[in-house]
């Protein structure tokens, strides 16, 4: 038990800033209204899910979307990305209070930051 709580919080670290970064950028695109969209009806279930992520709109075939507000969902989408960025942070918070040492845990936090940054950089061609 102990090595399988020792393993969440490395995880936990490790991916804690792409998390965030994510969350970050999506609600960004949340709240940003002026992006170039394009209104169509898109062709399967989960094209219908992306949609609500992109344009807080669940398409339907009446055209709903010309006259729909999607105010209260972005308030939603905020308040969410407010309290799972404080969750996050809580989370690295007691990973450094529960560990008695600490390398292990800034290690984790620093590849987390690190190894997306040189994915992205390697994925660049030449």
């Amino acid at each position: 038990m102990k090595s399988l709580r020792r393993l969440h919080t490395y995880l936990g670290v490790f991916f804690a800033p792409l998390l965030i970064f994510f969350v970050l950028t999506g609600w960004r695109q949340t709240v940003t209204i002026q992006r170039n969209k394009s209104s169509g009806q898109p062709a399967d279930w989960l094209s219908n899910l992306t949609q609500i992520h992109v344009d807080q709109i669940y398409p339907t075939e009446r055209g709903a979307e010309h006259g729909y507000s999607p105010t209260l969902f972005r308030w939603l989408v905020v308040a969410m990305s407010i309290s799972l960025i404080l969750t996050i942070g809580l989370g690295i918070f007691l990973a450094f209070r529960s560990s008695r040492r600490p390398w292990p845990v800034w290690l984790s936090m620093a590849l987390g930051v690190v190894l997306p940054v040189l994915f992205l950089w390697l994925a660049q061609k030449r």
